[in-house]
């Protein structure tokens, strides 16, 4: 009963913030006693500390007391195939250190060391060794598959697929690891600090060397039978009919072929725009008015069109969230992904632009290792987080 009286405690100055003893007896229901000997407890075990006193209103001040940020620090990771984002943050969520470097690794084993060593500058910024931080949450594509062991479905990151992967991120960044599908972090970011807050059926489609989309039902993030929902970069796109030995194709492929970024590229040096180098550059000179890149984003604008009246069809979300480095440009794609839209048929959610930008995926797995550090840094005093850890950091 006194665990969990210190619990709902502090639950309560997480949730709402810095309060006064009586307030937080008012808040709980707990007695004015009760209270004082759980705010007494978890003080004494640094995980509340007092910060003032009240000054307003007649009658003797009051102490205030608020959840210890200082009690544990995450760490966040975001491995691109451009770049890698980490940042360290207190239980509150302030980022107190951060690094951001270009992806140059050419193999698996480069990628590891590289993250590795990245992980270490930034725990030392903020004063800490990788061994002092409570969770990590990895965010990369692919699909994670924790009983062998493997990422799945990561072609852009060289040689990432293989057999034990995982076991070396562990073993370099520590056992409270937790490596979770970018998209999928994209999504939770963006409804805990992005587009998609408060919202609870919903998509967040990402856009850029690949595709690929998280998925809100319910409030929770989903992730399907085997991990792998949302990997729409595997919809099959140009198969037009079907004969007795199966699928006859036009243009047979996938979605990730038809809309991502070499697409993009592909699509303007088709209409004579040699120079642009990047889809970055085409989006830059249709947003300047260059008549062939407009037809170029017309083009990918249809293409993830399909993708949501796809998505639509079987999720029904209140809000699709586009990011990524193409589906950032939502001034430009959303006018005609809407008026294709209307031309598939009847389901037309609501798209917004990402609010995060580039910081998604990062802000998602900081979210998510928050959501399990909180945990562990009460439990940890009976020492029951070593074994509690994995199963934390694998459930919202």
């Amino acid at each position: 009963m006194r665990e969990l009286n210190q619990r709902i405690v502090l639950d309560r100055l997480r949730s709402g913030g810095a309060a006064t003893r009586p307030g937080l007896a008012k808040d709980t229901g707990l007695s004015k006693p009760t209270v004082g000997q759980a705010l007494l407890d978890l003080e004494q075990d640094g995980l509340v500390r007092p910060i003032g006193r009240t000054s307003a209103g007649p009658g003797r001040s009051a102490v205030l007391y608020e959840a210890d940020p200082a009690a544990g620090h995450v760490l966040g990771v975001d491995i691109g195939r451009a770049r890698i984002r980490l940042a360290v943050a207190d239980l509150a969520g302030t980022v107190v250190a951060r690094v951001d470097e270009p992806n140059r690794c050419r193999s698996a084993s480069a990628l590891v060391r590289t993250v590795h060593e990245l992980a270490s500058r930034t725990a030392e910024q903020a004063g800490l060794g990788l061994s002092d931080l409570v969770a990590t949450v990895v965010g990369s594509p692919g699909v994670p598959d924790r009983s062998s062991r493997i990422l799945h479905y990561a072609p852009n990151l060289p040689g990432w697929g293989r057999r034990g992967l995982l076991d070396e991120l562990e073993e370099v960044l520590g056992p409270s690891l937790l490596v979770e599908n970018d998209a999928n972090l994209s999504a939770v970011g963006e409804r805990d600090r992005g587009a998609a807050r408060g919202v609870d059926v919903f998509v967040c489609v990402n856009v850029g060397t690949g595709i690929g989309m998280g998925i809100v039902l319910d409030g929770k993030l989903f992730r399907g039978a085997h991990g792998a929902a949302g990997e729409v970069g595997y919809l099959p796109y140009g198969w037009t009919g079907e004969d007795e030995g199966g699928w006859t194709p036009s243009a047979p492929g996938l979605l990730e072929e038809a809309a991502a970024a070499n697409s993009v590229v592909a699509l303007a040096r088709e209409r004579g725009l040699s120079g642009a180098r990047s889809a970055r550059e085409v989006f830059a000179l249709a947003r300047a008015g260059d008549a062939g890149a407009l037809a170029v984003v017309e083009q990918e604008a249809r293409r993830l069109a399909f993708l949501v009246a796809s998505v639509s069809a079987v999720i029904d979300p209140e809000l699709v969230v586009l990011g990524g480095g193409i589906g950032a440009n939502t001034e430009l794609l959303t006018g005609p992904m809407e008026q294709a839209l209307r031309r598939i048929g009847p389901l037309f959610p609501r798209i917004v632009p990402g609010e995060l930008g580039e910081d998604a995926v990062l802000t998602g797995a900081i979210a998510t290792a928050l959501r399990a550090a909180q945990e562990i840094v009460f439990d940890r005093r009976g020492g029951q987080a070593v074994t509690q850890r994995s199963e934390l950091l694998v459930t919202d």
